[in-house]
């Protein structure tokens, strides 16, 4: 059975016709055990994608699955509840608190579980440790490098053991070395049984995953298999290609920027017809030689 099963899903915003399609009509099975990176240019449908099948958003047409659970139409606090025991997100910008320690943000799930202070400390404890900061456990996050932030944002995902890890762009605001560190955390993780599903614009970070989906304009244009340790063919393809430009493209371009440029111009010399003008000073005298 898949652990994610997404058929004909659709998601749609506004009205009318200022109704804007985010999602049309995705079709994604993603078995047990799998690292799969979604990648595509911005507004190709990513983020909506992971939101929906995080359980923080509902599909407008289409049905989701879940462990072979039809969850789409699900109530508010039976999404919340397998979202909290079934998925972990790691965020782009850590959403750590600030005025808790790291020990503290990592607890902060078991406590929505009614779990014992000495119980989640200590399993938040072991969590910090197995991502290699169990001597900074009570460090606040300004006292932290992005990679070690990050890295107390993946063990929080981690603290309830989830079937599921979601990573929305977990290196975007990382160097390539903190960059390096998170990856190899998620491979670690992937490697003990977890799904780990992750978002990025880094055609490098494709070798840590068995498999790339790329996305383009709401809809899946390519699923690719990939070994780990090698990037994908297409993703390859697809972000290290620069396209040529011809005579045409030029033209066309020129063509599309002179009504902006012109309608600019137009404005302007309105603009500057209406300024008063300033009235020129008459020269001065000279004074007369005595």
């Amino acid at each position: 059975m898949p652990l994610i099963e997404l058929k004909d899903v659709s998601k749609l915003y506004g009205f009318g016709d200022a109704t804007s399609v985010a999602l049309d009509e995705v079709n994604l099975t993603i078995e047990q055990g799998e690292c799969v990176a979604v990648m595509g240019p911005s507004g190709s449908g990513k983020s909506t994608l992971m939101n929906i099948i995080g359980l923080l958003d509902r599909p407008t047409h289409g049905d989701y699955s879940l462990s072979g659970r039809h969850v789409s139409q699900l109530a508010t606090n039976q999404r919340a509840r397998m979202r909290r025991d079934r998925i972990g997100f790691i965020f782009q910008s850590f959403n750590l608190l600030p005025r808790l320690t790291a020990i503290d943000n990592v607890a902060l799930p078991l406590l929505y579980k009614g779990m014992s202070p000495a119980k989640r400390l200590r399993k938040a404890w072991d969590m910090l440790e197995r991502v290699g900061l169990g001597d900074h456990v009570f460090y606040y996050p300004r006292q932290l490098s992005g990679g070690q932030t990050q890295s107390v944002a993946i063990a929080r995902a981690l603290v309830n053991s989830p079937q599921l890890i979601i990573a929305d762009e977990p290196t975007g605001n990382l160097d390539s070395n903190s960059s390096r560190l998170v990856m190899e955390l998620l491979s670690e993780i992937h490697k003990t049984g977890n799904t780990v599903l992750f978002v990025t614009h880094n055609p490098e970070l494709t070798r840590y995953a068995t498999r790339v989906v790329y996305m383009q304009d709401g809809s899946v244009r390519y699923d690719e298999q990939t070994k780990l340790g090698e990037v994908g063919r297409y993703a390859r393809q697809v972000m290290y290609a620069v396209p040529e430009t011809t005579e045409d493209d030029d033209f066309a371009g020129v063509s599309a920027i002179m009504p902006v440029l012109d309608k600019r111009a137009s404005a302007g010399a309105a603009i500057k017809a209406k300024l008063p003008r300033r009235r020129k000073k008459a020269p001065a005298k000279k004074a007369a030689r005595k």
